[in-house]
């Protein structure tokens, strides 16, 4: 093992994950087509309905019964990131915000103080399979701002840099920039209470697709504290820097050289997360966290008291209607609309 890897692990369901980060989650699952109830047209026997992660025929309906997906359920002091590769996800919240989102949008909700919010997949295609695929990323927040104003955004597709870099031998890298900068390409700012706003926190969140054979010469971080991981999740073999590691592995790098990836001849697909540590106590309980005991259980009276500003949803698993397509309308009112040609 080269200098530049430090450690590799196996890839399961969850992935581990360093401080900011609290958790990561590769979803990947083969939906087939729809129903008019936009849910899958296949029977649902068998399957733990309201806990259905078993992975049956090659997807999951979670925690949803008749759609995909995650009805309302509360979140208080981090965030999330949601990257979809693949389908469609329906969110509703109870600041009121609601989107439809698709390939390439990444949604980044600052839970703060507090918000309940779903997440469903519709499955909008009756005649076809309907393959859904995503990262969450949980992401921390820092104790004076764990009880921020909550933020709802989206970073739409076409808004994000995306980065086209040829090697000598014509093979290409194309990087998806989320979070950070990357040779003066920087995406749409994170939420303003978001650790990654900071410019010291050095936070990156990169998608790095390499053609069958490619090389790319990935920067060294920029902070003398940053943490870096690569998550190789499509491929047969990928070499870091000299170290050959295998399809599902993760890998925790020195983020103070630059690395030399290669693709094997199959290419290889990669989820970079990078940053600085918040170096705080981390205290969670499902949905929560806080950075004490204390404060977990006080967010429990909080929300028992407040549901957290309510829900403003006629049933807990909101689907939007069949023919919209990608959108999100804020909290105050703005909407904003997409093409419809990405899903």
């Amino acid at each position: 093992m080269s200098d530049a890897v430090i450690e590799t692990f196996p890839l399961g369901f969850k992935w581990p994950t360093v401080d900011p980060y609290l958790f990561c989650v590769h979803h990947d699952d083969a939906y087939p087509r729809g129903n008019g109830s936009l849910g899958p047209d296949a029977s649902l026997e068998g399957r733990n309905i309201g806990e259905d992660f078993d992975g049956i025929d090659g997807w999951r309906m979670y925690h949803g019964s008749t759609v995909p997906g995650f009805p309302g359920h509360p979140h208080r002091g981090f965030e999330t990131v949601t990257y979809v590769r693949r389908g469609l996800i329906d969110h509703s919240d109870s600041l009121g915000a609601a989107a439809r989102f698709g390939r390439g949008d990444t949604q980044w909700l600052t839970a703060g103080a507090g918000i309940v919010h779903s997440e469903m997949f519709p499955l909008l295609d009756r005649d076809e399979p309907n393959p859904l695929e995503l990262f969450q990323i949980w992401m921390n927040l820092p104790a004076e701002d764990k009880l921020c104003e909550p933020h709802f955004a989206m970073l739409w597709d076409g808004d994000v840099p995306h980065l086209d870099v040829a090697d000598p031998d014509g093979a290409a890298a194309h990087i998806t920039v989320i979070a950070g900068e990357l040779d003066g390409h920087r995406p749409p700012p994170p939420p303003p209470h978001s650790w990654a706003s900071r410019p010291e926190s050095d936070v990156a969140i990169w998608h790095v697709r390499l053609d069958p054979g490619a090389s790319w010469s990935m920067p060294a971080a920029s902070g003398a504290e940053t943490v870096r991981i690569l998550y190789f999740f499509v491929g047969d073999d990928l070499t870091i820097s000299g170290t050959s590691i295998s399809a599902s592995t993760g890998a925790l790098v020195d983020p103070h050289v630059g690395l030399d990836l290669r693709a094997g001849p199959s290419g290889a697909e990669i989820l970079v997360l990078q940053g600085r540590p918040i170096g705080e106590p981390v205290a969670q309980y499902g949905p929560f966290v806080m950075n004490t005991e204390d404060e977990i259980r006080q967010t429990f009276v909080d929300y028992r008291a407040t549901n957290f500003g309510g829900w403003p949803w006629d049933r807990d698993d909101p689907v939007h209607p069949e023919g919209e397509g990608r959108f999100a309308r804020h909290a105050d009112g703005r909407v904003e609309t997409q093409p419809a040609s990405a899903s």
